[in-house]
């Protein structure tokens, strides 16, 4: 009896190790597979998740931007700085119109060729450089039927307050401080007399005819002559072949009149190469042009062929200023070492797509100018809100912007222009 108890006991506490043995397994396996199963789910949400994170961002940046400039034969500049930015971002998200050469007298095709581009529904910012008469109605009938987009214009020529009423961003360059300080630098540079060139239609204008007052006044003050010109306006019947033909035509007859002392400043960009020809062959200053560019009328009046230095403005400088100096130019002509134009085109687009992505403020002028930046490296610019001369208010949406002046020579120099400071009167004169 006492050896089947054992058996027995044994077999019992077998039994018992066994069924606990079982019971350790069994619960083991299934929590193993729940953690499995759980982690699985887990790993697809996250997958889930990054792959519409990644739908939206390609959703986000799946939007175009439009650019419309002058033609090549008008503004040069300004069509290479849209087709630079163009040619970084791709032909399938920036999109390039050209107004009118003739725009006065096609204000029609003007405005249509500026609200065409909000027919694209994927179409979130539209910049205008030079924003000439019609891009304030334009930019009014776009915000009609597409609030959204962003309409930006560069280097207006209608009145600031007024484009500034229909645009969400104006960017002129500055006229105010340049009015001083291109006179100021003729004035360091020895001239004694100042010839600003233009007609009509441009002194109607706010920008211009402001500018001329500050000139006329900042010559007063350094002492100098201000003398006005009168040329052909090449939107009218002469074109531009007869607009030029003018002043090449008159230059030997003003340089002789005004001496070899005398400043020129013409607020034509097809007045620029003639003008630049006819002082290079007579005498006479020229500190920058109306929308400054070492590509504004150098290689035309000096004969470069600019092919291979495309695109870098370091070695178009380089080549231009040799071209100058050899010319007996040195210490007497300038620019700003990167074009204004082929700038405020590309810089401006780039600054519409940094506020679309989150990255900069739409009236930001520090955001404005790191834009800017990007297609002028090593640039120094300055800038400040545009003054109403009659209210004295500095307009929110409206900026005045200039680079420093560079007399070429050898070697050429910086003016300092941006770390002048503008006497304040010259801020409301007009």
């Amino acid at each position: 009896m006492k050896r089947i108890a054992k058996v027995m006991a044994s077999v019992l506490l077998l039994s018992t190790v066994l069924t606990a043995c079982g019971s350790s397994n069994g619960g083991a396996t299934i929590e193993t597979v729940a953690k499995t199963e759980a982690a699985t789910e887990a790993a697809k949400d996250d997958k889930a998740e990054t792959e519409a994170a990644t739908e939206a961002a390609e959703a986000d940046s799946d939007y175009h931007i439009g650019i419309v400039t002058g033609s090549v034969s008008q503004s040069e500049d300004d069509r290479r700085g849209a087709e630079a930015f163009q040619a970084k971002y791709g032909e399938d998200r920036v999109i390039l119109a050209t107004y009118p050469d003739n725009f006065t007298e096609e204000l029609e095709t003007t405005v249509q060729t500026i609200v065409n581009l909000s027919d694209d529904p994927e179409m979130k910012a539209i910049i205008v450089n030079q924003a000439i008469p019609g891009t304030t109605e334009a930019f009014r009938q776009i915000k009609e039927r597409r609030p959204d987009i962003i309409c930006i214009a560069g280097e207006s020529h209608e009145d600031l307050p007024e484009i500034g009423s229909a645009a969400d961003l104006v960017c002129n360059n500055d006229f105010v401080a340049r009015g001083y300080l291109i006179i100021r630098t003729a004035h360091e540079l020895g001239c004694d007399t100042f010839v600003h060139i233009s007609f009509p239609r441009h002194l109607s204008y706010e920008t211009m005819s402001r500018r001329v007052a500050i000139m006329k006044a900042a010559c007063e003050e350094f002492g100098m002559n201000f003398v006005m010109e009168s040329a052909p306006d090449p939107t009218t019947d002469v074109g531009v072949p007869g607009a030029q033909a003018y002043i090449a035509e008159h230059v030997p007859e003003w340089v002789e009149k005004y001496g070899q002392n005398s400043a020129y400043f013409c607020t034509n960009d097809a007045h620029t190469e003639p003008l630049l020809r006819g002082l290079l062959e007579n005498g006479g200053y020229f500190i920058e042009a109306d929308l400054p560019s070492p590509l504004m009328g150098y290689p035309g009046a000096l004969g470069l062929d600019l092919t291979e230095e495309a695109g870098d403005f370091t070695k178009i400088l380089a080549k231009v200023e040799s071209a100058v100096v050899e010319k007996g130019g040195a210490g007497r002509f300038g620019t700003w070492a990167y074009s204004y134009g082929y700038t405020v085109s590309a810089g401006l687009a780039q600054h519409a797509m940094n506020v679309i992505d989150g990255n900069s403020e739409l009236t930001d002028i520090d955001d404005i100018s790191k834009a800017y930046e990007e297609f002028s490296p090593g640039a120094a610019w300055n800038g400040s809100n545009y003054t109403n001369a009659d209210t004295g208010v500095k307009a929110d949406n409206t900026f005045l912007i200039y680079q420093d002046t560079y007399i070429m020579g050898d070697p050429g120099k910086y003016m300092g222009s941006t770390e002048i400071e503008v006497p304040e009167k010259y801020f409301t004169t007009k």
